[in-house]
């Protein structure tokens, strides 16, 4: 036994249709394969100003390195370029000593990155694959590392740079960095979803031993986390300045330190100093135009394995 919804019926019009039942107020979007959101005005305003917001520090930067210390620090300031970039430019360069200061950010920046790419990937891979006893009690303990002040560790790791014989030199502040308990933390949370067991499994029936296994199906895995967990660390040792201040002396800075040389006088000139700025920050945009797409698709690709 069948029921019908009641239907009426007009004169000389037959039956009429129910009516529709009452709008609830949502509104559900459903997007087909390859559809994408469109942005309203307010969406194209928001990014307008957050972009402005972005860049304006950077082209402040160029501004103020463009004058001399005297437009820079008049009211209202300048707004646009000026004409004496190059001879500030070159002012920084030479006061500075900033060619052997950027050779040795380099140096320092690019072992740094290696080393915590090599070992935090097979510390990550290790604690999130990998049954041995104490796995738990050792990653709360490289957790617990993170809540340590780094300034506590300061005098003891001087001291112990300079027992060793390496004060003044790069190698004391490239080997306490080598490897950082966030870059375990990082790599063992994206492979824990990004690597699945049965490709390890599948790599050992093929008899595949385990650094084959490494190189051949973990770093593919982690390639994506890799490229992020590379660019934050380089960024963060390339703009390091408390360790390798007191680590390092004048002759042997890095670029931070050897900035800090510009502004370390009594009147210092804000022109040329904003000119070191834009000199140390050029490194950085160069490596991101270089390896922006590759940093870019590891981010999204995280984002879509999450």
């Amino acid at each position: 036994m069948t029921t019908t919804s009641p239907t009426q019926t007009a004169p000389g019009l037959g039956p009429v249709p129910p009516a529709a039942p009452p709008s609830t107020g949502r509104v559900r979007l459903k997007l087909g394969a390859g559809q994408q959101l469109k942005g309203g005005p307010l969406t194209y305003l928001a990014l307008v100003v957050v972009g402005l917001g972005s860049v304006f520090p950077l082209y402040w930067t160029l501004v103020a390195a463009s004058h001399d210390q005297q437009r820079v620090l008049d009211s209202p300031p300048p707004l646009l370029p000026g004409g004496r970039l190059w001879s500030n430019l070159q002012t920084a360069w030479d006061q500075a000593h900033l060619g052997k200061a950027i050779v040795n950010s380099i140096i320092v920046s690019g072992c740094i990155t290696a080393a915590t790419l090599f070992f935090c990937t097979l510390a990550g891979y290790a604690f999130a694959k990998m049954r041995f006893r104490g796995r738990g009690a050792l990653m709360t303990a490289v957790i617990a590392t993170l809540t340590i002040p780094p300034q506590l560790s300061v005098v003891p790791l001087f001291m112990m740079m300079s027992d060793i014989g390496w004060g003044g030199k790069l190698e004391s502040v490239i080997f306490p960095t080598l490897v950082g308990a966030f870059g375990v933390f990082f790599m063992r949370q994206y492979l824990l979803e990004a690597l699945p067991y049965e490709l390890i499994e599948a790599a050992k029936v093929d008899g595949a031993t385990n650094i084959r296994i490494v190189w051949n199906v973990v770093l593919p895995a982690a390639r994506p986390a890799m490229m992020v967990l590379g660019m934050l660390t380089f960024v963060q040792a390339w703009n390091d300045f408390f360790w390798p201040f007191l680590a390092l002396n004048q002759d042997n800075p890095t670029l931070q330190v050897a900035l800090g040389q510009l502004s370390a006088s009594y009147t210092p000139d804000q022109s040329i100093v904003m000119a070191g700025a834009l000199i140390s920050t050029l490194p950085l945009l160069l490596v991101f135009v270089i390896f922006g797409k590759q940093i870019v698709g590891g981010i999204m690709a995280g984002a879509v394995k999450g």
